[in-house]
């Protein structure tokens, strides 16, 4: 279980003032980031995140930290 970031932050963070997210907005953009980390270890070779760090977790501490944001198509 993910306690750190805090979900409410993460929503906070992902969303704009003019374009909110959702929960639902969050799961699904960690899930889809969580994916290209996954699909880049593969293609180089990596089997494991340097220090044990899972992927979601990485995708999360990514939107806490402002590396990324949410678009609509």
């Amino acid at each position: 279980m993910i306690n750190e970031p805090v979900v409410d932050i993460l929503v906070e963070k992902l969303g704009t003032p003019e374009n909110p997210a959702s929960r639902y907005a969050l799961c699904v953009v960690v899930a889809k980031r969580a994916r290209q980390i996954i699909d880049q270890e593969q293609s180089q070779g990596i089997h494991e995140l340097p220090g044990g760090v899972k992927e979601i977790a990485l995708a999360c501490q990514e939107i806490a930290s402002g590396k990324m944001t949410m678009t609509k198509d």
